[in-house]
């Protein structure tokens, strides 16, 4: 198992004092053509701190980004196309397919579903994430989150920061690796 550090971008620091916000990344053997991806967000300060989504019913839901939200994004090999995953603390989640950087997307064709599930103890949060992978490839691997504060302040958080405003989907920011 791996842990990456996600540092917050410097034009959106968290309101309430900083805290922390790691990812256990952990591959697994291959079944056949397939293997998974563990992924485990923790952010290390109390939940009732956050702006948190509930779910009835946890399901593939668009535009998860617009409040606390947990990402990764997957690209193989030398391809400019890429993976977007988005975890929601209520156990929603998205999966989208780009053609290249930020063009062409379209909702991933995914079976089965990621297993996503929230657990609170009580001084720090998480998600995790199983996500099921080719088992013969290798990713370069972005780790992202948008952390929402109860007062409504947002703060965008991954490995690392391009310039300008906060842009995930920049190749710059898949620095970790998968497979």
């Amino acid at each position: 198992m791996l842990t990456y550090n996600l540092i917050p971008h410097p034009d959106t620091p968290p309101s309430g004092g900083s805290f922390k916000l790691w990812v256990n990344v952990d591959h697994s053997a291959a079944f056949g053509l397939m293997a998974t991806a563990n992924l485990f967000f923790c952010v290390g300060a109390p939940a009732p701190r956050f702006a948190i989504p509930a779910s009835e019913a946890p399901a593939r839901v668009d535009e998860l980004w617009r409040t606390t939200c947990f990402e990764a994004f997957l690209q193989s090999g030398s391809e400019a196309g890429y993976e977007e995953w988005n975890f929601a603390p209520s156990g929603d989640w998205a999966a989208y397919h780009f053609a290249d950087y930020r063009e062409g997307m379209v909702a991933a064709e995914v079976e089965p579903g990621p297993y996503v599930r929230f657990e609170d103890n009580l001084t720090w949060w998480g998600v995790g994430a199983t996500i099921a992978v080719p088992s013969d490839e290798r990713f370069a691997l972005g780790l992202s989150a948008v952390i929402e504060e109860a007062d409504g302040t947002k703060s965008y958080w991954a490995l690392s920061h391009p310039a300008g405003s906060p842009d995930f989907h920049q190749a710059d920011c898949f620095t970790a690796r998968l497979g």
